[in-house]
């Protein structure tokens, strides 16, 4: 008599193995929406993000109240800070001028045929810039200027909002004439979800505008909130779920007396479900929380990583802990004594002190004389990015979750990584 084989146990096996795998995959398309909130079909994520497009849409909305599209030419998920004031925030390297170029770049592409060259944009940008009311001066004659230009398209072109078809734009930035140039595709999708605001700024009439910078900013963002206790619970709990995501710290200091008590109250339920959706660390102190990324991936700058700036702020960040260390062992009380800050010209007397023992590991330009002045202040920006230390007045005063960085032994390896960082607890000592 033949043996009848039971499956069962396998399919239940199969099943288990593809919830796993889809768990996994939400997770993944989760973490890769939160650092490329405009997604081209030319991203790895892509196609897992459409086909987790229905649960991802859901979870966004009801966590946050953040929109997410997902169509064939791209995905678009519509984020707005939780704090709009937050000075630290931007693409690398751009001022004020570069984002007013990035603008003006928008708005010629919007009224462009689907292919246009770099000489085309630039000329077509200088009559946009002409507008008296913007009270804005460039040109092409400049080589600095015309690299600013090839600066904003390169950007575009990472965004996916421009593709490259020939031509080098380099070339364009030395030579200037007729014969460098280079020739895009306009990506008419993701053009459309550069912006991302409620409320477009040309649909206020000049009067009705509002007058500084800080009112517009709350202006393109501000949501309808329901006049309801549930309403305002949730726009609440959605605020919070930003920041969380979004900053690398939330300090309980920094919070209105309503979200405060709503924080303090459900910060361990909320840091719970972020954490298993987005596969991050919760770390609770009293000063706040922060999720953490283990892998160090969902970061704009991380910390430890390669690489002298990388170096040298995790050195910065030694130095104003340990006068937090000190403090402390010498029974002082934070809650009743001001946190004592350290003046930046301070700061560039320990790295130049540092150089003796730390300049074998640096890159060359670093190693001159004077350069510790500029690496005092690009490790102070590092720092004030991660919420790590504020900068007021010229003297920077560290904030709780600097605590948790150590530094470690230097060694030397083929990758040419710098110093190594031990991580302790989140907000004071170990």
């Amino acid at each position: 008599m033949k043996a009848v084989r039971d499956y069962s146990g396998d399919g239940r096996s199969i099943g288990l193995q593809q919830q796993r795998f889809l768990r996994e995959e939400f997770r993944d398309c989760l973490r890769a929406l939160l650092m490329t909130p405009l997604m081209s079909p030319a991203h790895d994520d892509f196609a897992a993000v459409r086909r987790q497009a229905e649960a991802l849409r859901e979870w966004f909305s009801r966590e946050t109240g953040w929109t997410l599209q997902v169509e064939r030419e791209g995905a678009r998920l519509y984020k707005r800070p939780g704090n709009v004031t937050d000075s630290m925030r931007g693409l690398p390297g751009y001022d004020r001028r570069r984002y007013v170029l990035l603008c003006l770049a928008c708005a010629v592409l919007e009224r462009a045929d689907p292919q246009i060259t770099l000489r085309l944009l630039g000329e077509r940008l200088l009559e946009f810039a002409a507008e008296p009311e913007l009270d804005f001066t460039f040109t092409l004659e400049a080589q600095h200027e015309r690299r600013e230009l090839v600066s904003v398209c390169r950007t575009l072109l990472g965004l996916g909002v421009l593709h490259r078809v020939a031509g080098d734009e380099e070339t364009f930035v030395h030579a200037g004439g007729n014969q460098a140039d280079a020739l895009y595709d306009v990506q008419r999708r993701m053009l459309a979800g550069m912006l991302a605001a409620v409320r477009g700024p040309s649909t206020w009439t000049p009067e009705e505008a509002p007058a500084t910078l800080e009112d517009r900013l709350h202006a393109v963002v501000d949501e309808h909130v329901a006049d309801s206790e549930d309403g305002r619970r949730t726009a609440l709990r959605q605020q919070l779920a930003r920041r969380l995501l979004d900053d690398p710290v939330v300090y309980i200091e920094t919070l209105d007396p309503d979200a405060r008590a709503y924080f303090l109250n459900q910060r361990g339920a909320m840091a719970a479900r972020l954490c298993d959706a987005a596969g991050l660390v919760a770390e609770q102190r009293a000063e706040g929380l922060a999720l953490v990324d283990e892998a160090g991936m969902l970061t704009d700058i991380a910390m430890p990583a390669e690489g002298t700036y990388a170096h040298v702020t995790l050195l910065v960040a030694e130095h104003l802990a340990a006068g937090q260390r000190q403090r402390k062992s010498n029974g002082a009380d934070g809650a009743s004594e001001p946190v004592r800050g350290i003046r930046e010209c301070d700061i560039a007397d320990f790295l130049r002190e540092a150089r003796t023992s730390y300049g074998r590991y640096w890159r060359k330009s670093a190693r001159e004389p004077g350069a510790e002045h500029e690496l005092a202040a690009i490790a102070v920006e590092r720092l004030e990015k991660l919420q790590l230390a504020v900068l007021k007045d010229g003297t920077v005063y560290p904030l709780p979750a600097l605590a948790r960085f150590a530094l470690g032994d230097a060694e030397i390896r083929e990758t040419r990584n710098v110093a190594a960082a031990a991580a302790g607890p989140l907000f004071g000592l170990a």
